[in-house]
């Protein structure tokens, strides 16, 4: 396990958004080490913001008893159950870090689990995975094949990043939403364009927050989006962003960006979190 002292946060999402009761289990097996939880029915996806070591593990074991691939529907991609385990260092710990727990977690959840697990990093990206999984790429830990119920898990050491969606008025079209994704993809931005219920989203990991933030990233699609005469209906953070990134933007933005101060990493470790969905 990780040495004493080491600070990580832990970002995991799992493949299920649509049952109350199951989330309400899922956040009770992390007791206080949950910092977030952020859940979406039309995605059928979760996003639990963790600190530690400990509770990732109690999460995923409790998940992959719950909840069966075979059966999922949602518009987000997944590989698994338990889809992307990213460990991110914190205050003065390092990378070193959060590589030694992804690679523990991995092969703990191989062995205990029997469910493969795919490590991203400096090796390959998590786009890497999810292009490449199961033909030019297979699991570095565990099984050859998909779990049965569970399939297989992403697991990641990465920097700190900030999962955000930008959602389009409902006359936009596919190849419109499709257009403006790929217009603002690059530079710090990762899109996809996704249809949820009635309206097309863009989905966006910000992986260098502090220069390119939830501010600049929105600018951007309502940039694309104006070209092809789109309206920008709101926009939403997923998860929690650090104080650092916040500092960057003007406190002016942050209602109409979906920002707070009670939404970050610091002040959530500091007083807490309470799942009351």
């Amino acid at each position: 396990m990780c040495q004493s002292g080491v600070v990580l946060e832990c970002v995991i999402n799992i493949s299920e958004g649509r049952d109350i009761d199951a989330l309400r289990q899922l956040a009770a097996v992390c007791a206080n080490d949950l910092l977030d939880v952020h859940f979406d029915p039309e995605h059928n996806r979760s996003v639990f913001t963790l600190m530690g070591t400990t509770a990732p593990r109690r999460l995923t074991k409790l998940a992959v008893q719950l909840l069966q691939l075979d059966t999922h529907q949602g518009v987000h991609p997944r590989l698994g159950v338990v889809d992307v385990v990213p460990f991110i260092a914190l205050d003065e710990s390092t990378m070193h870090d959060a590589i030694l727990a992804r690679d523990e977690f991995a092969h703990w959840a191989s062995s205990e689990l029997s469910v493969p697990c795919f490590v991203y990093g400096a090796e390959r990206t998590l786009p890497d995975i999810r292009h490449q999984a199961w033909s030019n790429l297979q699991p570095q830990y565990g099984p050859s094949a998909p779990h049965s119920t569970a399939g297989a898990i992403c697991v990641g050491a990465r920097d700190s990043l900030v999962a955000y969606n930008v959602w389009l008025n409902p006359t936009t079209t596919a190849e419109t939403a499709s257009l403006i994704a790929r217009s603002v993809r690059g530079d710090g931005i990762r899109t996809l364009a996704l249809r949820v219920g009635n309206h097309w989203q863009i989905s966006m990991n910000l992986i260098d927050p502090e220069r390119i933030g939830p501010d600049i990233a929105t600018d951007r699609v309502i940039h694309f989006a104006k070209q092809n005469n789109v309206e920008i209906e709101r926009c939403e953070l997923v998860g929690l962003i650090s104080q650092h990134a916040l500092n960057k933007i003007s406190q002016q933005r942050w209602t109409e960006l979906d920002l707070s101060a009670e939404r970050t990493i610091e002040f959530r470790r500091k007083h807490g979190y309470t799942f009351t969905a």
